[in-house]
């Protein structure tokens, strides 16, 4: 086979891995927009098809990563395509878990359904989602652009989703005290912010990313942070 024929083949692969990337991108942002949507307007059935889409993320992953070890094996590339081919890996790696984090937020809303509800104690909420898709859409920008600038941002304004959970995690304690028939309800919620919360660092995740992509520069491991240390804080449930 010519040397053409070796590159242009090599291109393609590389292609088809930005193009599931994309997909899961794709399906990552309505995932989360989705399960937010659900839990605001009680739609249980928003929230199990949200539910439903996370077994194609995990697909999509997997294939991304079988297909990268294999032309890691078969073009022994160098440098910048290398480069290329690990993002890839680290990006789906990171999109599956924004659709994990997403489809416990649509659980919550499915378990909630039932419960007392308080639809004030979700106006933070919906500022967390709305901080968060945008982090995730400007990272996702980034990536398809190879914008390392634009991807910087992003790792930089994670610090304004750490300070909204800062506060919406204050307001639901406070609902919770002023009425014990807010506890379980909002005990929910405090799980639904440190989701968000962390669907935000897995965008700076894939911000980094970018960044070594483009440049082979390796950010410092301590990101800007906007928040105080809520030892308190309720961690992720699957």
């Amino acid at each position: 086979m010519s040397d053409h024929h070796i590159v242009a083949r090599y291109d393609a692969e590389l292609e088809a891995l930005g193009r599931k990337i994309s997909e899961m991108g794709g399906l990552a942002e309505q995932m989360l927009s989705d399960a937010m949507d659900s839990l605001v307007e009680f739609d249980t059935k928003l929230a199990q098809t949200t539910v439903d889409r996370d077994p194609r993320l995990d697909n999509l992953q997997r294939e991304i990563e079988e297909e990268a070890i294999l032309t890691i094996a078969r073009r022994q590339p160098l440098a910048v395509d290398l480069r290329e081919i690990i993002a890839t890996i680290r990006i789906s790696g990171d999109l599956e878990r924004i659709g994990d984090l997403a489809k416990n937020i649509a659980r919550r809303a499915i378990i909630t359904h039932s419960e007392l509800h308080i639809p004030r104690a979700t106006i933070g909420l919906r500022s967390m989602h709305e901080s968060a898709a945008i982090l995730l859409k400007d990272v996702l920008d980034a990536y398809a652009q190879r914008d390392a600038e634009r991807a910087k941002i992003v790792w930089t304004n994670d610090a304004e989703l750490d300070l909204l959970h800062d506060s919406v995690f204050r307001d639901l304690l406070t609902f919770m005290m002023e009425d014990p028939r807010n506890i379980s309800f909002c005990t929910h919620l405090l799980f639904v912010a440190k989701n968000i919360e962390r669907i935000g660092d897995h965008a700076t995740n894939i911000a980094e990313t970018v960044i070594y992509l483009v440049t082979g520069e390796v950010l410092p491991i301590d990101r800007p942070k906007g928040h105080t240390d809520l030892t308190n804080a309720p961690t992720t449930a699957n």
